[in-house]
Order: structure tokens, then C-alpha cells, then sequence
């Protein structure tokens, strides 16, 4: 912070200094500014006013002469413009080729030598150099930083190919969730939260404990056969601002999903809307709950015959899933709650579920799945075809409700 203020304060004087200043008049002040700092003055000053440091050194050097040879030098002032012309001007085509090197996929060859490799100055100056113009690597830093460019790493932001009814989608289930919501009508949000490991595992997040005593885990996360790993399922009620995690030791199947939701409605949720008739269900577009899985539909038709209700299905578009609410309305709380401490058994883990709360009064329960569900189920035309199911007008493959058959 210090050497930050320091550069920010040698940039204002020498901002304020410069238009009165000549070109000789400029290094030998930069130069004594850099003997005053002492130990890497020359670099600090160079980094604040963006002189090099050989013309900082150079000033220095005149400082160093005798007061009667420095001036009988004053009047030797290079005229504006004077000195050797910029590469830019000399090699009109190098700032072309650098950003061709830069951009391969979108300004040049596909085939570029920098296509596959770290593009440092230095790389990037012998390429030039190679293809006929000659630079070094403190000029190509000095081009990148005027052409706009700076060092930079990788930012998350991406999360796949962007389908063009994406924002429509959002409007479609806010505008559902809402109008379900008001009529007082259960709207949840569902999804699997990370698998997670059955064992003495060290756990992300730090706790308090007595100083020097942390809690001794394995050093290595291999499986325990005997213990296996837990998937949680989580349904979240946004009316009432409650969870239900459904904590399965078997398969993350379109079943379990179908069966978390039971075991919600049954728990909470019949409590909780006793003259409720028709239920909202967000949920990803992929996973247990994808919205092209058969057996998803499937289940889902047998939960409406046996609770009575008239589900409604809206799915995220694709690459969406943060957006669901269950990852930041109750899945991060969870996190938080279990963060530190080792998953040594399934009740360790049901309890921690459990015992999450916010300020807000949030209440989340946890109950253990002991059930087997299998995997690779076939479910045939025949079968699909006795499902009540109506296709939304818009977007029928995200948008869609199965009615009860009885």
C-alpha cells in the first residue's frame, strides 16, 4: 500500500511538473527524485511517469557532472520531434502483426505458432522478429499497453451456449411462481446439492477449537465402501421460506427425485397447503429431474395420482442452474452450517442439514433415504403415452403439467 502511494504521489508531481518541463529539464528531475528514494527510486519513479529507466539513469548521470560541463550542456535540447521514430511509424505493419499473434482465432491464422502456447513478450517479440519485424520485448509491452491490452487471467462467467429464449424462460416461470404465490398455491424449487463423501473427511471452512488441536482426518479422500457417499436432495418451499433435504445413500435416479418430493409434501408441505390442489415445481434441465428423462415424467405422474395434485414443471433453460432458487435460498446456508466438520456418519450428516437456520428464520429438515433405486430404466411409447401430460404453448419441452388420472 505504501509503495502504491508512493508511485501515485511522484505521478501527481510529475503530472503537474511536465508541461513546463523540457525533455533535458525532465530526466534530470526524474533522476533526482530517484536519488532521493534511494534503493529502486529509478523504478519507481519510471512506473509512475513512464519514462524508461536509461533516460532516468541518463539524467542521473548529468546530475553527477560538474555544475560549469552541465551548463555548457543546457543549451544542447533536442528539437521537438527530434530522436530516433517510434517502430509504429518505421514498421507500419508491426502493430497489425502483433494483434494477429494476440487474436489468432479472430484476427489471423488458425494455424498460428502462438496458437497453443503462453503468449509472453518475449514469445511474442521472437514470432515478430521471425516474421520480419525486428523488436524487442520491452517494445512489444510498451505496444500492448497502448493498444489497450493488459495482463489478465481467466474470469467465470461462461456457463455454455446461451439459448435464445433464456430471458423469455425467466419471465415465464417468475410470471408462474407469482401468480401461483399469490393465489397461496405451494411453488418449490428442487435440485441435488454435491455428493459428498461418508467418512472422516477433511471438510472446506474452519471452525473454533482449542489452539493447536484441530480435528485429525484421513489425508486422502478415497472411498469408504462401507459408507459410500450421500446425495442430498433439496426442495425448497418459497412461500414459506423453508427446506426439505431428502438424503439419499443409493442412486441420484429420477425415482429419488420424485420421491424427495413425496417425502416433502408429507412431512411439510401437506401441513402447509391443506387445500391445495396444484403444485409448482422449477427445476434444472438436467440431472434426476431432466426435462428430457422419461422415468422423470413418469414418477412424477404417479406422485400426482397419489397426492391428488395437478404438478406444474418449469425447467431453467440450459447452463442456468444458479439461477434456481434452492442454490442461493438454501443449498448456501447448508454449506456454511456443515463447513469444517468431518461427514463421519449418515446422522452427522442429517443433523448438520438440520440444524441450519438463518436470521430470517429459515427452518430446513433432513430425513435419511435408506431406498434402492435402480438405474438405466427403460420406459417404452406405450407407457408414455398414458400420462396426462399437456405441453405449455410455450416452450412445451420446459413448460408442462401432469394431471392427477384418477
Amino acid at each position: 500500500m505504501q509503495d502504491a502511494q508512493l508511485i501515485a504521489r511522484i505521478r501527481r508531481k510529475y503530472r503537474a511538473l511536465n508541461p513546463e518541463m523540457d525533455e533535458r529539464r525532465r530526466r534530470q528531475w526524474a533522476a533526482a527524485e530517484a536519488r532521493d528514494l534511494g534503493w529502486g527510486g529509478v523504478t519507481a519513479v519510471a512506473q509512475a511517469t513512464g519514462l524508461s529507466r536509461t533516460t532516468i539513469i541518463a539524467g542521473r548521470n548529468e546530475l553527477a557532472l560538474p555544475a560549469k560541463q552541465r551548463a555548457a550542456q543546457a543549451t544542447r535540447i533536442r528539437h521537438p520531434g527530434g530522436g530516433r521514430r517510434p517502430l509504429s511509424e518505421t514498421d507500419p505493419g508491426l502493430l497489425e502483426a502483433l494483434e494477429t499473434l494476440i487474436e489468432p482465432t479472430t484476427r489471423g491464422d488458425p494455424e498460428s505458432p502462438l496458437r497453443w502456447t503462453c503468449k509472453s513478450i518475449r514469445r511474442l517479440a521472437d514470432e515478430l522478429t521471425r516474421a520480419d519485424h525486428p523488436v524487442s520485448a520491452v517494445t512489444v509491452a510498451k505496444l500492448l499497453r497502448q493498444a489497450g491490452y493488459s495482463l489478465q487471467a481467466n474470469r467465470k462467467t461462461r456457463e455454455g451456449a446461451s439459448h435464445p429464449d433464456r430471458n423469455a424462460q425467466f419471465e415465464y416461470i417468475n410470471t408462474s411462481a407469482q401468480r401461483f404465490l399469490n393465489r397461496g398455491h405451494p411453488v418449490i424449487s428442487v435440485d441435488t446439492k454435491k455428493k459428498e463423501l461418508v467418512g472422516d473427511f477433511k471438510n472446506a471452512g474452519r471452525e473454533w477449537r482449542p489452539q493447536g488441536k484441530p480435528e485429525e482426518v484421513r489425508v486422502h479422500d478415497f472411498l469408504i465402501k462401507t459408507l459410500g457417499k450421500v446425495i442430498p436432495y433439496g426442495v425448497y418451499d418459497m412461500l414459506h421460506n423453508q427446506g426439505w433435504v431428502n438424503v439419499g445413500i443409493n442412486h441420484d435416479t429420477a425415482q429419488f427425485a420424485a420421491n424427495s418430493i413425496r417425502r416433502w409434501w408429507t412431512e411439510m408441505g401437506q401441513e402447509r397447503f391443506p387445500r391445495a390442489k396444484e403444485l409448482l415445481i422449477t427445476a434444472d434441465g438436467g440431472g434426476s429431474n431432466s426435462q428430457r428423462s422419461r422415468l422423470w415424467k413418469v414418477s412424477l405422474q404417479d406422485l400426482a395420482d397419489e397426492l391428488g395434485l395437478t404438478l406444474f414443471v418449469c425447467h431453467f433453460p440450459p447452463g442456468t442452474s444458479k439461477w434456481n432458487k434452492i442454490e442461493h435460498r438454501l443449498f448456501s446456508f447448508i454449506t456454511q452450517n456443515w463447513r469444517g466438520k468431518p461427514s463421519v456418519n449418515h446422522n452427522t450428516i442429517v443433523n448438520l442439514i438440520a440444524s441450519t437456520t438463518t436470521r430470517t428464520g429459515r427452518i430446513v429438515k433432513a430425513a435419511l433415504d435408506t431406498n434402492h433405486y435402480e438405474t438405466k430404466i427403460k420406459i417404452p411409447d406405450e407407457q408414455l403415452s398414458r400420462l396426462r401430460l399437456k405441453r405449455h404453448e410455450f416452450h412445451g419441452d420446459w413448460n408442462y403439467s401432469l394431471s392427477p388420472r384418477k
